[in-house]
C-alpha cells in the first residue's frame, strides 16, 4: 500500500479507501509529508472539518515549511466562509513557494471581494505571469520551492534541450544551479538569458545575486549599477548596490545607502544588522552594537541580530538578554535561520557567563539544526584529500617546472577556520610592503571551473585535470587571478590571499604561482576544532557543525599539509598559533624572514591597524594578543570526547594528532 494508490483512489473519489491507505502508510512512517498532506485534502473533500483541520496542524508542525500545507490550509478556511483566516494561509503558502497558481488565484478573489484592489491586482498579476510559464517549468518551479530539486532539474533541463532560448526556463534552470551551490553555471545560464533579453530586469537582478554569491562582487556592483540607471528609487537595486559596494571595501559609501534605506523604511530589521557588519569591518565596535541592539528592538525573534552581537565576539550579553534569547528561543515555531541563531548566540552569552553545561547544549542544538541542512558526508571530503595527495606528487611538479607565472605578488594564508589566520593576516596587512585584502574566492573559483571539464567535456574532473593543465593554461589562469584580485589592492608589492580552504588546492595554486609564498596557519587540534563547533558561518564550513566531523577534517588537515610539505619542500612555513601568543616578535620576524620582508615594529602593533577586516575576527585582531582564549575549550572538555575520538588523541598539545 503506497500514497500513489491512494492518489489514484483520491482522484476516483474513493475517499474512505484512500483515508485506510494513507493511515497504514502513516502507521509505519508518522512523518511521511505526502500521506499527511492527502490525508488532510480527504478529509476536507468529505467535509470532516475537524479532522480535515487536526491533519493539517499535523502536517505543519512536522514539516512547517511545506507550501502546500498552508494552501490546504486557505482552502478549508475559504470553504468554511472564515476569509481573514484563509488569506493569512495563501499568503503564507505564496511566501514559502511562489509557484503555487492555486493560491495566487484564491488571494486574487478574496482581496476583490473585502474591496482591496491593489493587492487583487498583483494577485492577479502573479496569476498572469504563471500561466504564461508552460506547464513543464510551472510544475518545476513549485518543485524547486518544495526541495525537489532534481526533479526540478531533470524537467526543466528537458524542456530546455527542445526549447533552449526559453528566458524563463534559462533563468528557471539558473535558479536550480544556485540551489545546488553551481554557482558558475547559473552565471552562464543567466548571462545567456540576458543576451536574449537585454531588458529583462528579474533576470539582471538575480544574476547580479549569483554574482554576490560566488564574491564576483565587481561584477555584481556593475549589474546592481546598470539596474539603478533604470529605476534610480528602486530600494531592491540600492540594497544590492550597497551590498556589493560593502563587500569591494567601500564602506562609507555602502553606510550611505544603508542610512538612506533606513530612513525610507525604519522598521526594516535587516537594514540595521548589515550596517552593523558595516561598522564591524571599520572597527566602530560601538556603531556596530547600536544597530544590532536596534534590529533587536524591530524584531525580537531576529536570530541574525542576536548572532551578529555574539559573533563581534567581544561583546558581553547582559543577563536580561539572556533571559529574553532563551524566552524567544523557546517559542520559535520552526527549525529555521532564527533558531539556529539564537541557539549560537545563547551558546556564546552562557559561555561568557560560565554556564558551561547550558552553553554547550545549545551550541550542540544549534549544530545539530545546521548539520540537518547540510547533508555533509566526512568521507567525501576525506575522499578528496586521497585525490590529492594520489595525483599532486613530486613527480607531477617536477615535469611541470617552470609552469605559471613567476611572481611572488601572493601570499596565500591556509588553514583550518579560527586557526588564527586572520591574525596572521593583520600582522603582514600592518607592514607597507603589504597588502591585506579579504577571502579571495578566485581559487575556488577556477576549482569549480576544473571540475566542470568532467560534465561539459567528458575529460578528468579536479584535482585528476591538474594532469592536463598545459604551460599555456596555468599562466592564462593565473594572470586571470591577479586581474580579478586587483580591485582589492592599493599598488603594495605583495597582497594576502587569506582563504584557509586553499590548503585543500596548494597544487594548482604552485601550478600558478610558483614562487608564491604559502602559510599555514596552525593551531592546537582542541582548541581548533572546538572554536569551529562554536563558530555558525555565513556560508559552507559544513564539516564544522559536529564535533566527529570537525574531528575527521582536521585529521584530514593535517595530513593533506604534510603531503604538501614533503613534495614542496620550502614553499611553505607553518606558524603556531599558541607560539604566536607566547612571543609575537620572534614569530613575526620568522614570518617576514620567510616572505624575504624587513622587518617593521607596525606588525608589532597589528592592533593599531585601522584597515577594514571581514572575517568574524575583526573585532580581536583590533587588541593586543591575550593568553586566556587559548585553553577556554578546556572549560567544555566533559562534553568533547567524541572530538578527541575523532582527532584520534588521548591528551592535547600543539604537535600533530596521531
Amino acid at each position: 500500500m503506497d500514497v500513489g494508490s491512494a492518489r489514484q483512489l483520491l482522484s476516483e473519489g474513493r475517499l474512505t479507501a484512500a483515508i485506510a491507505r494513507l493511515s497504514s502508510v502513516l502507521q509505519d512512517e508518522p512523518e511521511h509529508r505526502e500521506a499527511l498532506y492527502l490525508l488532510a485534502v480527504c478529509r476536507r473533500y468529505g467535509s470532516d472539518t475537524g479532522r480535515a483541520l487536526e491533519a493539517q496542524d499535523e502536517l505543519l508542525k512536522r514539516h512547517p515549511q511545506y507550501a502546500r500545507g498552508y494552501q490546504e490550509r486557505g482552502h478549508l478556511y475559504r470553504d468554511l466562509g472564515h476569509a481573514s483566516e484563509a488569506v493569512a494561509a495563501y499568503e503564507r503558502a505564496v511566501a514559502l513557494n511562489p509557484g503555487l497558481l492555486a493560491s495566487w488565484v484564491e488571494l486574487a478573489k478574496l482581496h476583490e471581494a473585502q474591496d482591496r484592489a491593489e493587492r487583487a491586482a498583483a494577485c492577479a498579476e502573479k496569476v498572469r505571469e504563471l500561466r504564461e510559464l508552460p506547464r513543464e517549468l510551472m510544475s518545476a518551479l513549485s518543485m524547486v520551492h518544495e526541495g525537489r530539486l532534481q526533479e526540478a532539474e531533470r524537467l526543466c533541463r528537458e524542456y530546455l534541450r527542445i526549447n533552449p532560448r526559453h528566458v524563463e526556463g534559462l533563468r528557471l534552470l539558473a535558479k536550480i544551479a544556485g540551489s545546488f551551490g553551481v554557482l558558475d553555471e547559473a552565471q552562464i545560464l543567466l548571462q545567456d538569458a540576458l543576451t536574449l533579453a537585454p531588458e529583462y530586469q528579474a533576470a539582471r537582478f538575480e544574476h547580479a545575486q549569483v554574482l554576490h554569491r560566488g564574491q564576483r562582487f565587481r561584477e555584481a556592483r556593475e549589474q546592481a549599477e546598470a539596474l539603478l540607471a533604470q529605476e534610480p528609487d528602486n530600494p531592491a537595486f540600492e540594497f544590492l548596490s550597497a551590498n556589493a559596494a560593502a563587500a569591494l571595501g567601500e564602506f562609507d559609501r555602502a553606510l550611505d545607502i544603508y542610512d538612506h534605506l533606513i530612513v525610507r523604511y525604519p522598521h526594516q530589521a535587516p537594514l540595521f544588522v548589515l550596517k552593523g557588519h558595516a561598522l564591524k569591518s571599520l572597527g566602530r565596535r560601538q556603531g556596530a552594537v547600536e544597530a544590532y541592539r536596534a534590529a533587536v528592538a524591530i524584531r525580537p525573534d531576529f536570530g541574525d541580530a542576536w548572532w551578529s552581537l555574539a559573533n563581534l565576539k567581544t561583546y558581553r550579553f547582559e543577563m536580561t538578554e539572556i533571559l529574553q534569547m532563551r524566552r524567544v528561543e523557546a517559542e520559535v515555531t520552526s527549525d529555521g535561520p532564527d533558531r539556529c541563531q539564537l541557539c549560537f548566540a545563547l551558546g556564546k552569552a552562557l559561555e561568557d557567563h560560565g554556564d558551561y553545561r547550558s552553553s554547550f547544549d545549545y551550541y550542540a542544538r544549534g549544530n545539530a539544526l545546521k548539520m540537518a541542512e547540510s547533508g555533509y558526508r566526512p568521507e567525501w571530503t576525506e575522499k578528496e584529500f586521497e585525490w590529492q595527495q594520489a595525483i599532486c606528487t613530486q613527480e607531477l611538479f617536477a615535469a611541470r617546472a617552470g609552469y605559471g607565472l613567476g611572481t611572488s605578488e601572493p601570499v596565500f594564508i591556509v588553514g583550518m577556520p579560527r586557526s588564527g589566520s586572520t591574525l596572521l593576516e593583520q600582522i603582514l596587512a600592518s607592514h607597507p610592503m603589504v597588502e591585506g585584502t579579504i577571502e579571495l574566492p578566485d581559487i575556488i573559483s577556477l576549482v569549480r571551473r576544473l571540475d566542470g571539464c568532467r560534465s561539459s567535456t567528458g575529460g578528468p574532473g579536479y584535482p585528476a585535470v591538474l594532469k592536463t593543465l598545459t604551460r599555456e593554461q596555468c599562466e592564462r589562469f593565473g594572470s586571470e587571478y591577479l586581474e580579478s584580485t586587483r580591485v582589492y589592492r592599493r599598488g603594495a608589492p605583495f597582497f594576502t590571499d587569506k582563504t584557509p580552504n586553499n590548503f585543500r588546492h596548494i597544487g594548482l595554486i604552485h601550478l600558478l604561482f610558483p614562487n608564491a609564498r604559502i602559510i599555514d596557519a596552525r593551531r592546537e587540534p582542541m582548541a581548533c576544532c572546538f572554536s569551529n563547533f562554536k563558530q555558525l558561518f555565513g556560508e559552507g564550513q559544513y564539516f564544522s557543525y559536529g564535533l566527529e566531523e570537525v574531528g575527521r577534517y582536521y585529521r584530514g588537515y593535517v595530513s593533506l599539509m604534510s603531503h604538501w610539505e614533503r613534495v614542496l619542500p620550502g614553499k611553505i612555513l607553518r606558524v603556531q598559533y599558541e607560539e604566536v601568543v607566547a612571543d609575537l616578535e620572534a614569530q613575526v620576524r620568522r614570518l617576514l624572514d620567510f616572505l624575504k620582508l624587513p622587518f617593521d615594529w607596525r606588525c608589532i602593533r597589528f592592533h593599531e591597524n585601522e584597515r577594514a577586516v571581514h572575517t568574524p575576527s575583526a573585532d580581536q585582531v583590533r587588541r593586543p594578543l591575550y593568553r586566556e582564549q587559548i585553553e577556554q575549550w578546556r572549560n567544555f572538555e566533559p562534553f568533547l570526547e567524541p572530538l578527541k575520538r575523532a582527532l584520534g588523541i588521548a591528551s592535547t598539545g600543539p604537535d600533530t594528532p596521531t
